[in-house]
């Protein structure tokens, strides 16, 4: 029996909220234990909870604390909560903007109900979930420049060749399992990898190790 996913949705247009809610409430394993009009009341929420959800889908503009700020205290004081950037823009720069602070996905509101439900599972099964313009966007450094100098001190011989190969199949966006049974390893083992590869690279979760791979060029989004 698979693990129920738990949702925050926040989002400051109430139809579009009612919207997303009616469509997941109809998927047995998503729970929606909670809805925001704004980033404020998420952070509010995640701050008197005991339970925190396994993923926010978040609206990037709404009032009192839009999306983008929300993301980044989340990602800094709550960083095993998954944020899904929720936009109607399809821009790099927004994309880029979303993925530098955080998020673990990127979903333009004029996505279909099955790419929202395909993503919002991937994302909680492998902790991030990018498409090939996410991808590309990455591997065109349009990141924040804060992270250049870390980059250029990079030495790939940080890694050992097992991390490297471990990291390499993560950012083809393979599971835990899928990753063992390819390598001959327990899932344990690969957890313990990724622990490893997220101390060494200073990231907070799997897609900040995404980020990591291909701007230091450890993998290449032409490979995948």
């Amino acid at each position: 029996m698979s693990k129920t996913i738990k949702i925050v949705i926040a989002d400051d247009e109430e139809l579009f909220r009612k919207g997303i809610l009616f469509l997941l409430e109809r998927e047995k394993n998503i729970d929606v234990v909670f809805e925001a009009s704004n980033g404020v009341e998420v952070i509010d929420y995640l701050q008197k909870s005991n339970d925190y959800p396994d993923i926010i889908l978040m609206d990037l503009k709404m009032p009192l604390l839009n999306g983008v700020e929300a993301t980044k205290i989340i990602h800094k004081e709550f960083p095993v909560v998954k944020i899904i950037a929720l936009t109607s823009y399809n821009t790099k720069s927004f994309i880029a903007n979303m993925i530098n602070v955080g998020a673990a996905s990127y979903l333009v509101k004029s996505a279909s109900p099955k790419a929202m439900i395909e993503t919002i599972n991937e994302v909680a099964e492998k902790g991030f979930f990018y498409d090939e313009l996410v991808m590309e966007v990455i591997q065109d450094d349009m990141l924040s420049e804060s992270k250049s100098t870390k980059n250029d001190l990079f030495n790939p011989d940080y890694l050992t060749n097992r991390e490297k190969e471990i990291l390499e199949l993560i950012c083809q966006q393979l599971s835990t399992n899928e990753i063992a049974e390819k390598l001959f390893i327990s899932s344990r083992t690969v957890e313990g990898h990724r622990n490893n590869l997220l101390l060494k690279t200073e990231s907070k979760n799997i897609a900040g190790l995404v980020v990591y791979a291909i701007q230091n060029k450890i993998v290449e989004v032409d490979s995948f």
